[in-house]
């Protein structure tokens, strides 16, 4: 069996889309290879006892909601030396050191792009210089590590031509992200409003998701305050952790439920009436399909491959980056007629499960990775 190593700087018990990645992947490729997953130590890992998991400790500074760990280029020689097959990530501690110590050893490696991280640097800081130097010196870091690779994963053609336009020339597949369709689905969960104190005549919007400063939530608050003084039946539920200065924000907003990160989210999605993704950066979103699969209709920026898969006007509708008055335009259609919630949700769902499956990625990724090591 070989051997395979996955790198990542994101892992459980921290709640985002590469450890939901990692979380349903990894159990449904288990049989097929030796697995060693080297990660941050953000905590205790449950569930996960038949692989070999590395833990790397953290820094003592955070960057936004972030945490990264410490550079600890030991470890990472000694197992991607032993490795078959070396598949990373991120470019973070862990996953940029990494590719280069792959480099260095001639080990191939595999990466799939989670992030853009031009993009993802700039937007999750507040720091001036950074904003301005980060997406410079950052697509300069990209190009480096990722052309080291033998190819690179993509969930989609709209990210491999971005990477393409940016000078990034390796071969790329593209194998989409899944949504476990069983899970997320519509169910009534009405005992859950009424906990979270809702009404059945409120119409609750919702995202679920990191509170960072890259999803942009303040736009979504302000939208909310709009639409609050003409329909006071509109709530507001954020499901996530993160920044506790916009946690703060938040929690002090009237007619505002605040959950910190769950493991059943799919509940909470069921006491939602609409889903509102205000992110300025993302690839694929997996909140955003775990809502349409709930036959959530979803308000969202026209963000990565979010753009390809919502469509305006049959699933959802599209409003413009960091502009509370035109979400607020598009929620209250919505908002005032209710049989559109149903028609637009019940379309969102057809699509994710035509196109978003799980076993689906895991059967192509062992498939690519017996065609390319």
């Amino acid at each position: 069996m070989k051997r395979l190593v996955i790198l990542t700087d994101n892992f459980l018990p921290r709640k985002d889309g590469i450890s939901r990645f990692l979380s349903e992947i990894i159990p449904r490729i288990k049989d097929s290879y030796d697995i060693h997953l080297i990660c941050p130590d953000y905590g205790e890992i449950q569930g996960f006892k038949s692989i070999r998991i590395t833990k790397i400790p953290l820094t003592k500074k955070t960057y936004g909601d972030f945490s990264p760990a410490k550079f600890k280029p030991g470890i990472l020689f000694r197992e991607i030396k032993k490795a078959d097959i070396v598949f990373t990530q991120t470019i973070g501690p862990v996953g940029g050191l990494g590719l280069f110590i792959a480099k260095l050893l001639g080990e191939k490696t595999i990466s799939y792009v989670h992030s853009v991280e031009w993009e993802l640097f700039s937007k999750a800081t507040t720091n001036k210089t950074v904003k301005q130097y980060a997406p410079s010196w950052t697509k300069r870091l990209v190009r480096f590590l990722y052309g080291s690779c033998k190819e690179l994963i993509v969930p989609s053609e709209r990210i491999a031509d971005m990477l393409t336009w940016q000078g990034i020339a390796k071969q790329k597949t593209v194998i989409h992200l899944g949504v476990d369709t069983t899970k997320f689905k519509k169910r009534d969960n009405h005992q859950l409003r009424a906990k979270l104190g809702f009404e059945q005549s409120d119409v609750v919007i919702g995202y679920h998701g990191r509170i960072a400063r890259e999803k942009d939530i303040p736009t979504l608050l302000r939208a909310h305050i709009k639409l609050r003084k003409q329909y006071s039946q509109v709530k507001l539920l954020i499901v996530g952790s993160g920044v506790s200065r916009l946690i703060s924000q938040i929690k002090k907003q009237p007619g505002v439920v605040h959950v910190p990160a769950v493991d059943d989210v799919e509940h909470y999605l069921n006491a939602m009436d609409i889903y509102c993704l205000p992110s300025l950066t993302e690839t694929t979103s997996l909140s955003t399909l775990e809502a349409m699969s709930s036959e959530l209709p979803v308000v969202t920026t026209s963000v990565g491959f979010v753009r390809d898969y919502v469509k305006e006007g049959k699933n959802g509708y599209f409003f413009k980056t960091g502009d509370s008055y035109d979400l607020a335009q598009k929620l209250e259609p919505l908002i005032t007629h209710k049989s559109r919630l149903r028609e637009l949700g019940t379309r969102g769902r057809e699509l994710v499960i035509k196109n978003f499956d799980w076993d689906v990625t895991a059967e192509r990724l062992i498939n690519f990775f017996a065609a390319n090591t």
